[in-house]
């Protein structure tokens, strides 16, 4: 017979492997699966426009209460959501008449955090500038998406500039507590059934910490593998785009429409199961002790369905690397707001003008230093990865459940070298905190292995399947 999680110990999330919630699980969480909703959606077994209306159905039951998206501009009653996606599934209807023929995504809602330009919304930034300031072509991930069938469902709610100031959204499995952040809207939209994928950004911990708040899939691949055209940016040396779905097969679709050098998954990734490190010592004692308690419980699964796991000696310098990343970063992002901070200052909230103020405090050299940092971690990670017969690092996705209150978006730390170094991340549901709050395991790979990253990902999520004693 099942029973709740005890300390220590970890009762386990399905929507890793197949988009459903927990038995009793918050009324604000649902299940949209990206795999197998656009197999549906393509053969017509799940008609285009009863699944839009359904889906804008579901938007105006629960977005009050989550306020994943940004609001709209009081548009007339002929551009409400529901009109407009309804008039864009008849035009992809009309231009897709045989089914198969038609793409991949073939009438996917998308959320867009608010910090890429998209034909037809106004970008804001999650801030209180005039959207005029933030004007150009369409990003090209965007464009990707739209080439392969997916319909914008609407902008999500960010950070101000992808910082620290958080907007509205709240967490579908508690709505008094934060979704994380800087991708707030985007994780809160698919766990909570709004849309079955959803793009974010990352520069330190925005896409694998909301996932991990919020029980879904999250994806940050290597470092520039999806172009950044079109996006306002924190810290152009580290800023990735990464994007939420609740399953792994989801995952993998969106990655072949993201990354334009997609080379598909390994013809037989399953025939050995990868050995999984975790880095022991300075970095891993960041985690709270009840995400370290959820740690042992969560690699004795994994051990138990067969996996090799190693615990080694890594990243004991993370304090350095910590201080590199955070004067890099804010340097960068004081550059980009240049110009616009002296003309808004006022309307700058508190915490990113003084981001802004610090990152004028710090020099070139400290740039330089932390972007030459960046490859000599990547290449000490992975030189350790080889030496050990490691495959791929596992570790808290966060230091331990989403905090209370919407006033913070929780800390990045456990994703901070991840980030630095550029390689790519998959966050899975690992089962729940004591307070039944989800959390989350990441996993790293190597740089540019984003394929065999996703293609492990799929047995991992099943290893991390609900199980009962």
């Amino acid at each position: 017979m099942g029973r709740g999680p005890q300390k220590g110990q970890v009762k386990v999330t399905s929507t890793a492997t197949n988009g459903s919630s927990e038995p009793g699980a918050s009324p604000y969480v649902a299940p949209a699966p990206l795999y197998k909703t656009a197999a549906a959606l393509r053969s017509g077994r799940l008609p285009l426009r009863q699944y839009i209306d359904e889906l804008c159905d579901r938007i105006e039951a629960v977005e009050p209460h989550i306020q994943a998206f940004v609001p709209a501009e009081m548009p007339p009653e002929s551009q409400t959501r529901r009109a407009r996606l309804l008039l864009e599934a008849a035009e992809l209807e009309a231009r897709y008449p045989d089914p198969a023929g038609r793409p991949p995504l073939y009438g996917i809602p998308v959320g867009v955090k608010d910090i890429f330009l998209v034909d037809g919304f106004p970008t804001r930034a999650g801030s209180a500038l005039p959207p005029e300031e933030f004007t150009g072509p369409e990003a090209a991930c965007v464009r990707a998406l739209r080439a392969a069938g997916a319909l914008i469902v609407g902008k999500t709610v960010t950070a101000e500039f992808a910082a620290s100031e958080p907007g509205p959204a709240r967490n579908p499995h508690n709505l008094e507590h934060t979704p994380g952040g800087s991708s707030s809207g985007s994780a809160a939209a698919v766990a909570a059934g709004m849309a079955a994928l959803a793009l974010g950004t990352q520069t330190v911990g925005s896409v694998i910490r909301p996932a991990s708040f919020c029980g879904v899939v999250g994806v940050k691949p290597s470092y520039g593998r999806i172009p950044t055209d079109g996006l306002i940016f924190y810290s152009r040396s580290v800023d990735t785009i990464g994007y939420f779905t609740q399953d792994v097969a989801g995952a993998q679709l969106a990655a072949s429409v993201l990354m334009p050098d997609w080379r598909g998954l390994p013809d037989a990734p399953a025939t050995r199961r990868p050995i999984l490190g975790i880095p022991e010592g300075s970095y891993l004692a960041q985690a709270s002790e009840d995400g370290l308690a959820a740690l042992e419980g969560q690699a004795a699964l994994l051990q138990e369905k067969g996996y090799t796991v190693r615990r080694v000696q890594a990243l004991q310098n993370i304090s350095d690397i910590n201080h590199r990343h955070h004067a890099m970063a804010t340097t960068e992002f004081a550059a980009e707001h240049a110009i616009l901070f002296p003309k808004y200052e006022s309307l700058y909230r508190s915490r990113t003008a003084n981001a802004v103020r610090q990152g004028r405090g710090h020099g070139l050299a400290e740039v330089e230093h932390g972007r030459q940092g960046r490859l000599l971690l990547r290449q000490d990670l992975e030189g350790q990865m080889r030496r050990e017969g490691i495959d791929l690092w596992v570790c808290p996705a966060a230091p331990g459940a989403a905090p209370e209150g919407i006033g913070s978006t929780g800390n990045p730390i456990m994703n901070l070298p991840w980030s630095h170094s550029g390689m790519p991340v998959v966050a899975l549901p690992a089962g729940y905190a004591d307070n039944g709050l989800p959390l989350g395991l990441q996993f790293i790979a190597p740089f540019g292995h984003d394929e065999q990253l996703l293609a492990w990902a799929e047995g991992l999520a099943q290893a991390l399947s609900p199980f009962s004693e």
